[in-house]
């Protein structure tokens, strides 16, 4: 392993030589109560930024093992601690002079949902951070004094406030994790209580934007409450979060397996609500307000996709006697309607082995989900080649064990064949 004085002798050689001279700096570098790989050098300024990972050995990490004892829990720290990472370089970052990418320092920390990532990696000896670095260039000519700084000032900075033990706050780790392992522990629970979700009382279910996973403040939000028909409760493995330490049982509502319709009026919460099931496949952080929507690892959310490509999908339980003699039970097209592109969603979810389908009204082509009298009596079933998803939707339970979740605003005929009907108020 080279010292930190050799990577600032090198960085000196190559500075104002052309950019792919800094492929000298691959290898391993000793930096006191850390160690620095630069694994991989970008070829050019304005490519993708060059790989380093920060390796910090444990008894400087002083991670207790508690925090990693079991799988769940160490995605959990492993998320936690590139979220930590990300704020240290928030904190340190300065894009300096350069072309390109120059001077960004970055690591995929994710956003809501806890993942199981490589960004971070955490063992019972060491823990690393993988990090994107931009090697500054003015032009395609190295600045060997501005990588530096990153290199041998920066990044050190960052391992420092984002890994090692004097930046760890125990008790913030320990509730991430708890909460993190809660999230499991309900979902392994749900198949044996007969449910495909579970919705905690006191959830905060609206997202700040459309386009943003964030939570709606809480001066907006209305938290959410569960009908008391449908309420249940779960004893947790670890307190949650702003209770006594002996409060370990959480209540909410708790969706059977079957199929269940979400109706009310509008803007009263019903896609809302979908939203945060489709999301409730995956942990989410403390504080996110979905943290306790945990649905069933396998739901699946299913629309209508207009002009997708369909390769080799038998349709023919949901569109048969196409016109000019097309077979739909090996149905191929590049331009896909709303009906065959959502009959073949289905379809696909259920050979991948979905255990819940989770459709929205508004996403959905009409004419796959029902036919109203009028409309059989007008075009008569000879000559109507699709099969509406009413017709279906419990044989797919009853014969599969798929369970569906619809959200319905503007047809009652779901009324006939749902078993359990949601209807969201304010």
């Amino acid at each position: 392993m080279h010292s930190v004085e050799e990577l600032k002798r090198t960085l000196s050689r190559i500075d104002g030589r052309g950019y792919k001279a800094y492929k000298a700096l691959v290898g391993s570098y000793d930096m006191g109560r850390f160690s620095l790989h630069v694994d991989h050098v970008q070829g050019d300024p304005f490519a993708a930024p060059s790989k380093v990972r920060v390796r910090v050995p444990m008894k400087h990490a002083g991670l207790p093992p508690f925090l990693f004892s079991n799988g769940v829990r160490q995605m959990a720290i492993e998320d936690y601690l590139a979220r930590k990472v990300q704020r240290a370089i928030y904190r340190v970052s300065q894009r300096g002079r350069g072309s390109g990418k120059s001077g960004l320092i970055d690591i995929d920390a994710g956003d809501q949902e806890v993942l199981e990532r490589t960004a971070c990696k955490v063992t019972s000896d060491w823990v690393e951070a993988r990090i994107y670095a931009g090697l500054p260039a003015a032009g395609r000519r190295i600045l060997g004094r501005e990588a530096e700084k990153i290199l041998c000032d920066q990044i050190p900075k960052i391992a420092e406030q984002g890994l090692v033990r004097e930046s760890l706050s125990h008790e913030q780790a320990k509730a991430f994790t708890d909460c993190v392992e809660n999230q499991e522990f309900i979902r392994g629970q749900l198949d044996e209580r007969g449910l495909i979700a579970f919705v905690a009382d006191g959830a905060v279910l609206p997202r700040e934007s459309g386009n943003s996973q964030r939570p709606l403040g809480q001066k907006e939000a209305v938290p959410f409450e569960s009908p008391d028909t449908l309420r249940v409760s779960f004893d947790l493995p670890n307190p949650v979060p702003g209770r006594s330490s002996s409060d370990q049982r959480i209540t909410g509502m708790g969706i059977s397996q079957g199929v269940t319709l979400i109706v009310g009026g509008g803007y009263h919460g019903k896609s809302t609500l979908l939203q945060a099931l489709e999301r409730g496949v995956y942990p989410h952080i403390p504080g996110d307000g979905r943290e306790y929507v945990v649905t069933c690892r396998d739901a699946v959310k299913i629309r209508a996709e207009d002009g997708r490509r369909i390769e080799q999908v038998d349709i023919s339980p949901f569109i048969t006697n196409l016109p000019r003699g097309l077979d739909t039970r090996g149905f191929c097209t590049d331009n896909a309607s709303g009906s065959t592109s959502q009959a073949a969603n289905i379809v696909e979810a259920l050979e991948m082995g979905a255990q819940a389908l989770l459709l929205d009204e508004d996403t959905s082509a009409t004419n796959f989900m029902v036919r109203d009298v009028r409309m059989q009596a007008l075009v008569h079933k000879t000559f109507e080649p699709i099969t509406p998803f009413i017709e279906r939707v419990h044989e797919i339970h009853d014969r599969f064990g798929v369970s569906t979740v619809l959200v319905m605003g503007g047809c009652g005929d779901y009324f006939e064949v749902a078993d359990t009907v949601i209807m969201m108020r304010e």
